[in-house]
């Protein structure tokens, strides 16, 4: 399904975190790895330096694990030039890492990573790094919505990543509080779960068996954001992996944005995925 990741380097340290979730990525699927650095009008030349020497770390590392690297610097507009080369090199999926502005600014409105998802063809990481130092998460924490859209391939991601990383993961479902039934978390036996789940989770945890990865269920009642953030707190994950909101503006001015506000408050490393590929 992946066959060239790339992953967008700045001179940022988070953008060089991200880039080593892509080349750990990259080896799980055996695909080949493109690390690009796109410098803007006026740049410094303090701040190209430490882009590129980012970039040598990267490459390095992929070579001495046998990853087919290559690395490409060009100069422009960000996004536009990113999206040049994902068509030019059929780039399947992008990592880049989300800045502060993103966490900030509501919607992503004006962000790189706002205009990332939209505007590439192909499927998108957003990396939100909370540890620099914590680049092999061995508790992988995944939300899910009753509601999913391209399942194989959310599926897939996901297998791909604890596979990279000999991870744990956990399928954490949100609902609405059944106070009738309980004042606290419900646990569920793997009987209770095929029972209870929404048909789009039961087909994710489907595709996940078929690729041989083990994982456990959890069914919590709580908002969503808040929930997901003392999940992963209490539990000790080490990742968080998401799927990108598709609310639309309005109703996420009078709902609230679960992803915006699981960016403020994760309190591990976050992946927000934007699939494109069908399944």
């Amino acid at each position: 399904m992946y066959k060239k990741v790339l992953a967008a380097i700045n001179e940022h340290i988070n953008s060089e975190v991200a880039g080593r979730y892509a080349l750990n990525f990259a080896r799980a699927c055996n695909a080949r790895l493109i690390l690009s650095f796109i410098a803007e009008k006026d740049i410094p030349v303090s701040t190209i330096e430490k882009a590129q020497d980012a970039m040598k770390r990267l490459i390095i590392e992929a070579e001495l694990l046998d990853i087919p690297v290559e690395g490409i610097t060009e100069t422009g507009e960000i996004v536009k030039e990113i999206e040049r080369i994902v068509n030019l090199e059929r780039v399947n999926i992008v990592f880049a890492a989300t800045r502060r502005e993103d966490v900030e600014k509501r919607f992503y409105a004006g962000t790189i990573a706002r205009h990332l998802s939209l505007r590439l063809p192909c499927s998108v990481a957003l990396v939100r790094v909370v540890h620099m130092g914590r680049v092999h998460p061995k508790n992988i924490l995944v939300p899910l919505k009753a509601r999913i859209d391209h399942v194989k391939e959310r599926a897939y991601f996901i297998a791909k990543m604890a596979e990279a990383f000999r991870s744990r993961v956990s399928i954490f479902h949100v609902t609405r509080p059944i106070t009738r039934f309980f004042h606290g978390e419900i646990h569920l036996t793997p009987a209770q779960w095929e029972n209870r789940l929404p048909e789009d989770i039961r087909r994710f945890m489907e595709c996940l068996s078929k690729k041989e990865i083990l994982y456990e269920g959890r069914l919590k009642p709580g908002s969503t954001a808040k929930t997901i953030s003392i999940e992963a707190a209490s539990k000790r994950h080490d990742l968080i992996i998401m799927g990108a909101s598709e609310r639309s503006l309005f109703s996420s001015i009078l709902k609230g944005n679960p992803v915006e506000e699981l960016l403020r408050e994760t309190p591990c490393d976050l992946i927000i995925l934007k699939p494109r590929d069908g399944g």
